[in-house]
């Protein structure tokens, strides 16, 4: 794998220049054109994508409609009832409504069940789509039923990626489907596009996992793809399914991009036409000379079974190398381990070693990733006669939809691998996010699903517990399932790939999916349950601002697992206040209790009294900005929490992750970088504002007063340096506060203290 230092042209589709002094004259020599690379960039599919959805005026301000929305049972309810709150009377555009991460229904009463209700009274009431449980994960419902050729879809879900089938797809938090269902515009810079250059052909037992993976592992820490859009051009496209390429597209999410498109071609059109939908294909490719700002080339035949090991999808090994150097590599993640847990628990993985062997307790293919039907499959042809054995190991296979899931019982491959002693279960993301399927204690899982985060897969270290979760393909968990837990790379199988054709009975759908077709019904009567609460008011943002640091965070990552646990805790999503309680939970446990004394200062100044009739501790930080800002009172100060976080928002698009800070009194974050475009536009979308630090020996530290006077002027200034105060002995420390760009709405989103309050005028 090749990642080009410059940007680089692609000549009809097949042949690769490196920018640089010599490109325009190599470019003239092939193809007879004179072309700046600025002219060239508008001949990528993504350009000519966005341009069609663009409408701004301007590419390099877009402002995109989007063609249809998704969201699953976890983000729905906050959205629409973030949306009703600003006047939504009807969806304007298809607004599909999942239920594939509570379908279990095994926590928190009839909370789950609850939701649901919400949602399947919304889609009559407001004209929408609603997937009951069991039937479909969220991303291979869109596959089947609403992708298309040249459209754009946003949905509530970071994994929200359907480029194999030629669609633009962006997974957001959830303020940015509000602003979609209220036909306002998803803005942004025109992003950067890195070409994807594929070509040969996969080794036999190399699946989409495998190339994901080492794809992944090249590009995350040198941040190559970052916010960008991803193209998956060349020769080698062609030489994968379209099922191969769903595997591949899924997981760029884990890169950190933006979004990402292929090029399309008769198999493609194939889907579409299985799915009863060949109308929605439409050929895409490059023009004869595009421009991408950078290169990513790929011989497939190269890429060997891959690992991810804990705890995140770009700590990769080939699992040969694992193998070969297991302790070393154990060792490794052990001391990763110590880090992020804080020395809280111990990973003992070292232990799972057995004369020179790995032994893995788990085995699950699952969800979005891993519960294709080419998967499952081979997963099928490798175990067919065997046995996983009466021991610790256990597998669990999810078919990603029902159709999938019959199909798979029609050809015989789900009695294949129940025979076994494997359990096939229904549609359900569960074990991409820790609901379902917990391991033991200490125990270790390999898992073709999106991410191996920790405590993803349920654990708890305020318990004392601990498991951990490594990512591979379906093939090499199934080599391994059939050596009874032993690591094996599906490559060391010898196995007759049966290939059988995929025949879709859309016949459950059309029973059990409720489609308004666009039809809104204002007479029906949303349906809540106790635990689905409204939105609480939130203020403007005020003159000046007192900020107490009640979080310090200096890991290189932290994701959104780790600011919102997922788990068990994503059936409170429907109760702001309820889920708040268990923010930053498995990082920083002592972080509510500390938002929530900061925050009752601020609720004493909305009922007209001083911050210190609310909270005792300010009374010295208020009297030591008072010697120097005479101006500063009740009526123009706010008094909120903050945290610093070295690079937050790495992987979940959940708006939670911000709104629970909001809800607890947090006014800002401080970075040195943010991980993810979602993630911080999610802070502003909640009235937070994404401050920037420059790496280095911080200011202040955890439990320190900040004072930024005029932070309303500043913001309405669009000023990109702004002041603040150390406020500390009796004294204020000045020191230096960045702020990125913001777009208009933007600027006055944080002014109003939130998108709702926005919207409410």
């Amino acid at each position: 794998m090749k990642l080009y230092d410059k940007g680089a042209y692609l000549l009809n589709g097949t042949e690769l220049v490196e920018d640089g002094r010599d490109a325009a004259d190599i470019i003239k020599s092939r193809t007879g054109e004179t072309i700046t690379s600025s002219e060239a960039a508008k001949n990528t599919i993504a350009y000519g994508i966005l341009k069609e959805h663009n409408t701004s005026g301007s590419m390099e301000k877009l402002q995109i409609k989007f063609d249809k929305l998704t969201s699953h049972d976890i983000t729905f309810v906050g959205i629409i009832q973030t949306a009703r709150a600003s006047g939504l009377e009807k969806f304007p555009i298809p607004y599909v409504l999942t239920n594939c991460h509570n379908s279990l229904c095994a926590v928190g009463g009839t909370i789950n069940e609850d939701d649901h209700m919400f949602g399947l009274t919304c889609a009559k009431k407001y004209g929408g789509v609603y997937v009951p449980p069991h039937q479909a994960v969220i991303h291979q419902f869109a596959r089947e039923m609403l992708a298309g050729g040249g459209k754009m879809i946003l949905g509530s879900d970071s994994h929200t990626r359907y480029g194999a089938l030629g669609t633009m797809a962006i997974g957001e938090g959830g303020p940015e489907l509000v602003k979609q269902l209220l036909s306002k515009t998803y803005d942004i810079n025109m992003p950067g596009v890195v070409g994807v250059y594929l070509t040969g052909t996969p080794a036999k037992g190399v699946g989409p996992q495998d190339i994901a993976l080492a794809i992944i592992g090249e590009v995350f820490d040198r941040g190559y793809v970052k916010n960008k859009v991803m193209e998956f051009v060349g020769p080698g496209v062609s030489n994968l399914s379209v099922d191969y390429r769903i595997g591949v597209d899924v997981m760029t999410t884990e890169t950190t991009c933006l979004s990402s498109i292929w090029r399309t071609d008769e198999k493609v059109k194939e889907f579409y036409d299985i799915h009863g939908r060949v109308g929605e294909y439409k050929e895409l490719n490059p023009g004869k000379v595009a421009y991408y700002d950078g290169m990513i080339e790929i011989d497939l035949s190269t890429i060997k079974p891959m690992i991810a090991m804990p705890f995140h999808p770009s700590n990769t090994y080939t699992i040969d190398e694992l193998n070969a150097n297991l302790m070393d590599i154990l060792d490794d993640c052990e001391k990763r381990a110590e880090v992020s847990f804080d020395g809280a628990v111990k990973l003992d993985l070292k232990s799972k070693v057995r004369d020179g062997k790995l032994y893995v307790d788990q085995g699950i293919i699952a969800g979005c990733a891993g519960g294709g039907f080419e998967n499952i499959c081979d997963a099928a042809d490798i175990l067919k006669g065997k046995s996983i054995g009466a021991n610790e190991f256990t597998l669990s296979v999810y078919p990603a939809s029902t159709p999938v899931y019959m199909e798979l019982v029609k050809n015989g491959a789900v009695a294949s691998l129940m025979e076994t002693g494997a359990i096939v279960k229904t549609a359900f993301c569960g074990p991409c996010f820790g609901a379902g399927d917990t391991p033991a204690n200490n125990a270790f899982s390999i898992r073709h699903s999106t991410r191996n985060f920790p405590n993803r897969e349920g654990s708890k270290v305020q318990n004392g517990q601990v498991a951990s979760v490594a990512l591979m393909d379906a093939r090499s968990i199934a080599a391994t399932a059939a050596n009874k837990g032993i690591l094996t790379s599906a490559a060391d199988m010898d196995v007759n790939y049966t290939k059988p054709k995929y025949f879709f009975d859309k016949t459950i759908y059309e029973n059990r999916v409720f489609d308004s077709k666009g039809v809104a019904d204002p007479s029906v009567e949303i349906q809540f349950g106790p635990n689905i609460k409204d939105w609480p008011a939130m203020s403007a943002l005020p003159e000046h601002m007192v900020l107490k640091v009640v979080s310090e965070i200096h890991d290189p990552v932290t994701t959104t697992d780790e600011l919102i646990p997922s788990g068990e805790t994503s059936s409170f999503r429907s109760n702001p206040l309820g889920l708040a309680e268990f923010a930053l939970s498995r990082k920083d446990p002592a972080y509510v209790g500390r938002a929530k004394e900061v925050q009752k200062a601020q609720k004493a100044i909305e009922e007209g009294k001083n911050p210190e009739e609310g909270f005792a501790e300010i009374a010295p930080v208020i009297e030591t900005i008072k010697k120097e800002y005479t101006d500063v009172t009740k009526e123009n100060l706010g008094v909120g929490s903050t945290i610093f976080a070295v690079k937050p928002g790495d992987g979940s698009a959940r708006e939670q992750a911000a709104s629970c800070q909001k809800v607890l009194g947090g006014w800002a974050n401080i970075a040195n970088e943010y991980a993810t475009k979602r993630y911080r536009s999610n802070l502003i979308n909640w009235g937070m504002l994404p401050f920037l630090i420059p790496e280095g020996e911080l200011p202040f530290r955890n439990g320190d007063y900040l004072f930024v006077p005029e932070i309303r002027e500043a913001i309405e200034q669009k000023k990109t340096e702004i002041d603040a105060f150390v406020v500390k002995d009796g004294k204020l420390v000045p020191f230096t506060l960045q702020m990125g760009e913001l777009t208009e709405d933007e600027r006055t989103i944080i002014l109003k203290g939130c998108l709702i309050n926005y919207y409410r005028g």
